[in-house]
């Protein structure tokens, strides 16, 4: 919006010449994260009295850790405070003529409004249970696939991304000699998959206090970092083509989304870092999750987030998999899941664990960004 309004008028007033710096998005990238960390850090107090005043509390599982059970009635949804500060932020600095920023911000908004119905559920009937896992998943496929239909039909998007928003980049290969070429209704599919299933990836890992968020940034300024790159060109050099990996030329404005997620992360984990004063609840987890598995998408870095997003694949197969391996044979493979919980039962201290994942995204955050040179 400001940028909109504002850059136009460096060439109408003469001494507003100085706006011309709203043209570099690494500028716009700046005061996006500063944006949205400023308002985090300054509603955040408010917000977490109001939910102390409301009762609005977290419910805690009756089968999980009992060192759990001192967490009952913590403040919760703190994730609409996150999805507030990343949508006004995006919104005050990037380009809105953008397709890409509108996606992103509708699926976010959208998920997070079904993570909002769950976690008001769950307050108001007092359980854990919120809404049944069937319709969140409906809810969940139907505004992804809506989306990606979308991508597949707007015909005056990019003629690049026309050309390859059926392909699938291979980690560490180089993408103009081995792209997957998929048919579009299967890519839809297959990109449906990778929102939902990030998106409850995120949401399986928010069981600690600032357990999902550490990883959330890190897989966000990697983003950052990967969309730049993927629309950006120097001296007339198209950088993406030089280093072989996907050029998507709107993807550069995606940064602006991704500095505000960072921001926002920064603001809630202030409050939300061991011991934890509000929690993001679903309304937060889902939303975050399913703008990941989105950038993933529009980046083209879709097999690569299984490696970046490693810590919530890992998160989500725990549960797979001692899920399947108790259905079919009756055995336990971890004391319990997600695997967070099962190192608490080992005797690990809430911010060991913590800490440990957030070393080990960061770990997998320079791998993935190893990829742009190792091919």
């Amino acid at each position: 919006m400001l940028y909109e309004l504002l850059f136009p008028l460096r060439l109408e007033v003469e001494w507003l010449s100085w706006l011309n710096v709203l043209r570099y998005v690494p500028f716009r990238v700046i005061m996006s994260m500063l944006t949205a960390m400023f308002i985090c850090f300054a509603v955040s107090p408010w917000f977490i009295r109001r939910m102390q005043q409301r009762h609005v509390g977290q419910s805690v599982r009756g089968d999980g850790p009992e060192t759990h059970f001192s967490k009952q009635g913590t403040p919760t949804m703190g994730g609409s405070l996150i999805l507030f500060a990343v949508v006004m932020s995006t919104v005050l600095w990037s380009d809105l003529r953008n397709h890409f920023i509108w996606l992103i911000l509708a699926l976010t908004v959208g998920y997070g409004l079904i993570g909002f119905i769950d976690d008001y559920l769950k307050i108001r009937y007092e359980n854990s249970t919120g809404m049944p896992g069937k319709f969140k998943l409906l809810f969940q496929f139907s505004l992804a696939g809506v989306i990606f239909l979308y991508l597949f039909m707007d015909s005056g998007l990019p003629s690049e991304w026309l050309e390859m928003r059926h392909r699938l980049a291979i980690p560490f290969v180089a993408f103009g000699k081995h792209p997957i070429e998929l048919p579009a209704w299967l890519y839809v599919i297959f990109a449906t998959f990778v929102v939902v299933a990030m998106s409850n990836a995120v949401n399986l890992t928010d069981g600690l206090d600032g357990l999902a968020i550490g990883p959330v940034m890190v897989n966000t300024v990697t983003y950052l970092i990967l969309a730049y790159i993927a629309g950006l060109s120097f001296f007339g050099i198209n950088i993406a083509e030089y280093l072989d990996i996907p050029s998507v030329p709107m993807a550069s404005e995606l940064t602006i989304f991704c500095a505000a997620v960072f921001g926002a992360g920064v603001g809630f984990l202030w409050y939300n870092t061991f011991p934890a004063q509000v929690f993001m609840g679903d309304v937060g987890s889902l939303a975050l999750g399913g703008a990941i598995g989105m950038l993933a998408i529009l980046t083209k870095n879709e097999f690569l987030s299984v490696i970046l997003g490693g810590v919530f694949v890992l998160e989500a197969v725990s549960v797979v998999t001692q899920v399947a391996s108790f259905k079919l044979t009756g055995k336990r493979i971890f004391r319990m899941a997600p695997i967070h919980h099962h190192f608490e039962l080992k005797g690990w201290a809430e911010p060991k664990i913590i800490v440990r994942f957030w070393i080990i995204s960061l770990m997998l955050a320079l791998v993935a960004l190893s990829s742009l040179k190792l091919r």
